[in-house]
């Protein structure tokens, strides 16, 4: 572990340094962290932002959009002025912007199963951001079969759910432990049919980065194994303990999954 820090860094990351639970130490283990941040929307905005603020050295960003006027109400990475361009590019340079000492990855690609065996493996903590089943659900299952922690958070109109899957390690469970399989086309429908308040995502990101740097320093208890819901019109929050299921398709006693397709 590289405890030499210059001046500039001892400056940044002061008010971290003072907190017991981090010191030198910790902020040395986010100086040496990858993390891979899978989409730069609504939730990958914030939770990026985050990360980069905290020093951890080298963030991936996986996004195939390009960046739109209706995506600005709640995607805080991204500027007017960027308006067509690709979201992970464009996220990019605000992570340089807010801290150049973050090295910065660019993925401008969607994410398929060759990419997911391609770049889960780079990376430290995977974190979902995205805003459809599939891709969730490849997640996951890549998460779970290449030993990765997976930080997953998701949200519509004004409710917020997180949960942390560690389910290659002291048998936690899974994401299919939770939703076995991705529901029928229709019956769930997306932010752009449904709407969604932009705070809410910017609270669920923020939650998502809190979780990632708990994991790299290890410190406090993470929601693995649990499930954290927001419903931000009620201003309630509650956390549901989560189960592994021996009959699960993925990480039960008698998997079927044994690879991505």
């Amino acid at each position: 572990m590289n405890l030499d820090f210059t001046e500039a860094e001892l400056h940044r990351y002061s008010r971290h340094i003072l907190l017991g639970e981090v010191g030198a130490v910790g902020q040395a283990r986010l100086r040496a962290a990858r993390v891979l941040v899978v989409g730069a929307g609504g939730l990958g905005s914030p939770l990026a932002l985050y990360l980069a603020a905290a020093g951890v050295g080298c963030i991936g960003l996986v996004d195939h959009d390009r960046l739109e006027l209706s995506n600005l109400q709640r995607q805080i990475a991204h500027t007017t002025a960027r308006i067509g361009q690709n979201k992970a590019e464009s996220a990019a340079e605000a992570l340089r912007a807010l801290n150049p000492e973050t090295r910065v990855e660019i993925h401008a690609m969607r994410m398929d199963a060759a990419v997911a065996k391609s770049l889960i493996p780079q990376y430290d903590i995977i974190c979902d951001g995205t805003d459809n089943f599939p891709t969730r659900f490849l997640l996951g299952d890549a998460c779970h079969l290449l030993k990765k922690p997976l930080v997953s958070a998701a949200v519509l109109r004004f409710e917020g759910q997180l949960s942390v899957f560690q389910s290659h390690i002291d048998k936690n469970p899974c994401h299919r432990c939770l939703h076995p399989e991705p529901p029928p086309d229709g019956m769930i429908p997306s932010c752009s049919e449904a709407g969604v308040l932009g705070a809410v995502t910017g609270v669920m990101g923020c939650l998502q980065a809190t979780e990632v740097l708990k994991l790299i320093l290890g410190i406090g208890e993470t929601l693995t194994g649990r499930l954290l819901l927001w419903d931000a019109l009620d201003a309630r929050m509650r956390t549901i303990k989560l189960r592994r299921d021996p009959g699960c398709a993925l990480c039960g006693d008698a998997p079927t999954i044994h690879a991505m397709p």
